[in-house]
């Protein structure tokens, strides 16, 4: 099973109803978004002058660069596929890919806040809300997660079920009966390019050159590089944090050498 979404551009109207959906499921800050919707154009292109909408989101990708950035440690995970009731576990970090559902996920527990799954996904999906700070970490990532909770009870995710137009169409990629593959076979196709062809299962359909011109002109052009500094930083944080906790009264002499390395990280 390979969780994906179709959004057809031909019938997105970007009345935003799909994001606003989103922040009010998962309380996501007015700053941030676990997903977007951009207008793009009026523009020209081979086709004429044209505008569009690019409504964007995780993609959740076959090679997602978000899993193995992730500096924090790994613990092992028991994994159920909700259909055949098969199990099996995996060494993950706070971030990884459900071997079932295809789906990528974040353990906000043990998310550092590094930001350096952000800087590493090429569609900037991602974001660090630095309001859920805690002992452990200065904030938490967050993105879209395809609503697997409302998904486990049968629910579409909240972006699906809120769109007037039905424009976003969710299912399983791999079952070639769903409707989202069928979209496939039209042929919808996720936002890549020479450089960046990661297996994005967010996929586009449209019928007019014109828009999709517009839209496939969005595909990110480079992989970028999580920050070897940033990585450095977070684990050095993460093991004094462990050695202030082990000291007791001590701690207080962790979290200063908590605090400089966060301020070396921001020069």
């Amino acid at each position: 099973m390979q969780y994906g979404m179709i959004i057809d551009i031909d019938k997105c109207v970007g009345c935003h109803a799909c994001t606003i959906a989103c922040k009010a499921e998962w309380e996501v800050p007015a700053e941030f978004g676990r997903n977007w919707i951009h207008r793009l154009g009026p523009a020209m292109t081979s086709a004429g002058m044209s505008y569009t909408w690019y409504p964007g989101l995780c993609n959740h990708c076959d090679e997602p660069p978000c899993v193995d950035t992730c500096p924090a440690d790994t613990v092992t995970m028991e994994f159920k596929d909700a259909v055949s009731g098969k199990t099996t576990t995996m060494d993950v970090a706070a971030t990884w890919k459900d071997p079932f559902n295809g789906t990528v996920q974040i353990d906000k527990e043990r998310c550092l806040g590094c930001g350096a799954c952000a800087d590493a996904c090429p569609y900037d999906a991602r974001y660090i809300n630095e309001a859920l700070a805690d002992d452990n970490s200065d904030g938490k990532a967050d993105k879209c997660t395809y609503c697997m909770p409302r998904v486990a009870e049968g629910l579409q995710p909240a972006c699906v079920q809120t769109c007037l137009a039905g424009a976003r169409i969710f299912g399983d990629l791999d079952d070639p009966k769903s409707e989202v593959s069928a979209y496939v076979k039209k042929g919808a196709k996720g936002l890549t390019s020479k450089a960046v062809n990661i297996g994005p299962n967010g996929k586009y359909y449209g019928t007019k050159k014109a828009d999709l011109e517009l839209l496939h002109a969005q595909a990110p052009q480079e992989m970028p590089e999580a920050s070897l500094k940033r990585i450095m930083f977070a684990k050095m944080a993460q093991s004094a944090k462990k050695q202030a906790k082990g000291i007791g009264l001590a701690g207080l002499a962790g979290a200063l050498v908590v605090k400089s390395l966060s301020e070396g990280e921001e020069k």
